[in-house]
């Protein structure tokens, strides 16, 4: 039976399908047939991707380079007998990867309980009778019913159709709901266009139907966009990449270094042994073996922000990668637009009125010309809003302070009209109560009910064309009736059609004497009230988060299914340009013209142009991989089962948590469980400070192990003592990185981090000025050690004290310039003295620990350290200050950009 889940639904008739399926279109599948089928089909779910189990997700934490380096360190030092250093490396490694590991979960689990608070059921109709079950246990066959606020929860071929509509745009990216009918349709009529067919994942929005199940879980049209996203390999994020070259150029040059060292003391004449742990020794201490773990911390202290604004980060790295954004590529129904169909523009013979206001929310202002209108002096005005209001199958209700619908969008944005007018829609329906419908059919393309009342009547609402046909006269502003001018009608339309709104004409006709209408009742002789204009408009918020981007230099696009006049009417309203190179191009680019374009002609039109619409999800999958052609960073946002593929395949992937799909969520890097796009903004914000906490600990800890490098060098080149031993520079390492340099994951977003324009894409973590300042620091180090070194050698010093001394000039010296590294553009008193209060606890915490280090007995055994007077510290301050005067200085000389 599996062959029948590639056949052509829409093409066959009613009877053909049943028969196919071994089915009962009236009473449905028996019990212990839906059994076997359950068990032949598997439950209707989405396949999940295999996941990585624990073990290899723990194990992934050890795959960096800098990791792998510091595993050979620890086989060298076991190997060498030194296993306390080996244990206190792997103690660095392990905690590093514990870290990577437990974040990684938390953000697992919360998204595994939002998937889990989301379930749908189904009304299933077996052996006759109707009941409810969980959509996982309906297979190929079952007769299905839907009805209006329903998710469809399978592939189904309609049966029997009443005033049905479907709201496809998780699909499709059609913003408004599609009408269906059971009709059988042409074989190859597009997925769009196929009004029997109800597909998994969209939602009923007015109507009822019943269809029989023609695909579950991975055969249906969900299920096909699924394996396109297993299809999109994901990308290493900006921070991995740069990271692992950064590793890799470390790993070289101290590998280099250590072989130097080795040669040169051969040279000198030293025994290979003692120049082997030399070499050691100076690999050890030129290795930041605080980096991976800080890099972990930060990025989860990133997490955390991001968890209390509303997101939910699935991968670390996905904080970072907001902040070196340069493309952000968006869905719009529902992500740049509030998914509420809203009554924008109304229109009577020779007057046009604006009605403020978005979304369902009866609130907003009646104006003309900017004056605010009162009904009672506008009857033609009322007598539209009130067709509008009237010949309406929907419903407006309140739910704990939010206005919702119970119908379809287009009838709810007329009943708001009317609200925002003052038209009580109870009194209305009380004063005119009514007695006959006529439902809307594409055939006829209109919709008409009866009303009964003082003044009986028959109101119209549907298509111009269908409306104008019918009517032979107009009412206008004064209440008067009047000749039509079809010419003038269509003009207006055309009008606010370039608006991007959706137009709807409204008509009466006399209702007295009447019980019932039919088709041609209504045939001529009608009188045309006038028009009301809609569209879905943009959220408040993104017009904001969206202005907020382009000011910190990053590209917006908009990618949807919807039609290019609405596209391109809401990316005027968000402050989208109509494209953004030279090249001329049309305000929106459609699929059909995407599909004509080379792969080269591709890339250049996703340069150039911001709006893109009528695309399909391939198509959305092949403008990412367009737009990342040239280098870009790209940002997916979406919620729909039709961003998926995209999401996966761009460098973040950035699902609504509300109204997203499953498989939108599960393709994600990052959910946003208030569906809010402005959180983008303070996503790309906060994902922007924590490249800068990296980069200030970067510039901050490797003066440190160049430092220790050189004393080291710069020893062996003198055949002079070793001023740092391997296990004082592990000790230097582990208490200035954790005590010192984590508190930089804490310091606060400096101000005007949004007026920067993104990091170029290839550029390096560390320019030539943190470079320079590296190297400054790197030597003022190494001659404040090595100097103190031998200056306490001359003073009478044993060796274990002038290396005490050494040793603290490190510690002291990274203290006084974690001052520097709290911006590297202004000083410390600029940013706030006490802004990070984790900074002077943690040199509080250093100075505690240095002292143990230098006067506890255990301690001077442990690592071979003496205790020091007084004078020498003086000395050991004065290097420090010198340090902090120094790079103040520099800092206050170069221009602000830099560095």
């Amino acid at each position: 039976m599996q062959d029948l889940m590639d056949r052509h639904w829409h093409h066959l008739p009613e009877a053909e399908v049943a028969d196919f399926l071994d089915a009962d279109a009236e009473r449905g599948l028996d019990r212990l047939e839906a059994e076997e089928r359950q068990r032949r089909f598997g439950p209707n779910a989405l396949t999940p991707r295999k996941g990585r189990g624990p073990l290899l997700r723990f194990l992934d934490q050890f795959n960096q380079a800098l990791v792998y380096v510091l595993l050979a360190a620890i086989l060298v030092k076991l190997a060498l007998g030194g296993y306390v250093d080996a244990g206190v490396i792997f103690g660095v490694v392990l905690l590093n990867a514990i870290i990577g590991f437990v974040q990684e979960s938390k953000a697992a689990s919360a998204l595994d309980a939002l998937s889990r608070s989301l379930t749908t059921e189904a009304t299933v109709v077996r052996a006759g009778e109707r009941r409810r079950v969980d959509a996982r246990e309906l297979v190929p066959g079952d007769l299905v019913q839907l009805a209006s606020g329903d998710k469809v929860p399978a592939d189904l071929r309609l049966l029997r159709v009443r005033n049905l509509r479907v709201d496809e745009s998780a699909l499709t990216g059609e913003s408004v709901a599609v009408e269906k009918r059971a009709a059988v349709l042409d074989h190859d009529t597009t997925l769009a266009d196929r009004a029997n067919m109800a597909y998994s994942s969209t939602f009923v929005t007015f109507g009822t139907a019943s269809g029989l199940v023609t695909a579950t879980g991975d055969n249906t049209e969900v299920g096909r966009i699924s394996e396109l996203i297993a299809g999109a390999s994901p990308l290493e994020t900006p921070l991995t990449r740069q990271i692992g070259q950064f590793s890799r150029l470390l790993l070289y040059g101290i590998l280099a270094l250590a072989a130097l060292t080795f040669m040169i003391g051969l040279l000198h004449g030293e025994s290979w042994v003692d120049m082997f742990m030399a070499a050691v020794a100076l690999a050890v201490a030129m290795i930041p073996e605080g980096l991976p773990a800080v890099l972990t911390v930060t990025l989860a202290i990133g997490v955390a922000r991001m968890a209390r604004r509303h997101a939910i980060i699935r991968r670390l790295p996905a904080v970072e990668t907001l902040g070196s954004t340069t493309v952000i590529c968006s869905d719009k129904t529902g992500t740049l637009t509030r998914n509420e169909m809203t009554v924008q523009r109304l229109w009577v013979p020779d007057d046009e009125y604006a009605l403020s206001g978005v979304g369902y929310a009866p609130e907003g202002e009646l104006t003309a010309d900017g004056a605010r209108v009162e009904l009672d002096a506008r009857p033609a005005l009322a007598e539209l809003l009130r067709a509008g209001l009237l010949c309406n199958d929907s419903g407006l209700r309140e739910d704990g302070g939010l206005w919702r619908i119970d119908g379809d969008p287009t009838e709810g944005a007329l009943l708001t009209a009317a609200a925002k007018a003052g038209l009580d829609a109870a009194a209305e329906h009380g004063r005119a109560p009514r007695l006959d419908a006529i439902p809307f059919e594409s055939e006829h393309q209109y919709m008409a009910s009866l009303h009964d009342g003082t003044s009986p009547m028959v109101y119209l609402k549907g298509s111009v064309e269908a409306l104008l046909s019918r009517c032979d006269s107009a009412l206008a502003q004064d209440g008067t009736v009047v000749s039509l001018d079809p010419e003038e009608v269509r003009v207006r339309v055309e009008a606010l059609a370039a608006q991007g709104l959706r137009v709807l004409a409204f008509a009466r006709v006399d209702g007295g004497g009447r019980s019932a209408i039919d088709h041609p009742d209504l045939a001529s002789g009608l009188t045309f009230l006038g028009l009301q204009g809609m569209i879905d408009p943009p959220r408040v918020e993104a017009v904001r988060a969206v202005a907020a981007c382009r000011r910190a230099g990053i590209s917006v696009k908009m990618i949807t299914g919807d039609h290019a006049l609405t596209a391109a009417a809401i990316a005027a309203q968000i402050g989208l340009g109509e494209r953004t190179g030279q090249r001329a191009l049309p305000a929106a680019l459609t699929g059909r013209e995407l599909a004509e374009l080379h792969d080269d002609d591709l890339i250049d039109a996703a340069a150039e142009t911001a709006v893109f619409a009528r695309v399909t999800p391939e198509q959305k999958l092949r403008l990412v991989e367009a737009i990342q052609a040239r280098g870009a960073v790209v940002a997916m946002t979406g919620d729909g089962v039709n961003d998926a593929p995209a999401l996966r395949r761009a460098d973040i992937g950035l699902a609504m948590g509300l109204a997203g799909t499953e498989v939108a969520k599960e393709a994600s890097d990052m959910v946003l469980t208030d569906d809010n796009f402005a959180t983008i903004e303070a996503a790309v914000e906060e994902g922007r400070g924590v490249f800068d906490n990296l980069t200030k600990f970067i510039t901050w800890i490797l003066p440190t192990n160049a430092g220790q490098g050189l004393v080291i060098l710069v020893a062996v080149l003198l055949a002079q003592p070793l001023p740092v031993l391997p296990v004082q520079a592990l000790w230097i390492n582990m208490t200035t990185a954790v005590l010192l340099g984590l508190t930089l994951a804490f310091e606060p977003k400096e101000p005007g981090l949004m007026d920067r324009p993104p990091r170029p894409p290839g550029s390096p973590i560390l320019d030539a000025v943190l470079l320079q300042r590296i190297l400054l620091v790197g030597l003022m180090l190494l001659a404040g050690a090595f100097g103190l070194f031998e200056w306490a050698l001359s003073q009478g010093a044993s060796v274990e004290q002038a290396r005490t001394v050494a040793v603290n000039v490190f510690a002291v010296g990274q203290s006084f310039y974690l001052l520097n590294c709290r911006s590297l553009r202004w000083s410390m008193f600029r940013i706030g003295v006490f802004s990070n209060p984790w900074v002077w606890a943690g040199i509080a915490a250093m100075a505690a620990v240095q002292l143990a280090f230098t006067y506890l007995p255990i301690m001077n055994r442990l690592f071979h350290t003496a205790p020091i007077s007084a004078g020498y510290w003086v000395a050991v301050l004065a290097v420090g200050l010198a340090i902090y005067a120094v790079m103040g200085l520099e800092k206050r000389l170069r221009p602000r950009g830099a560095g």
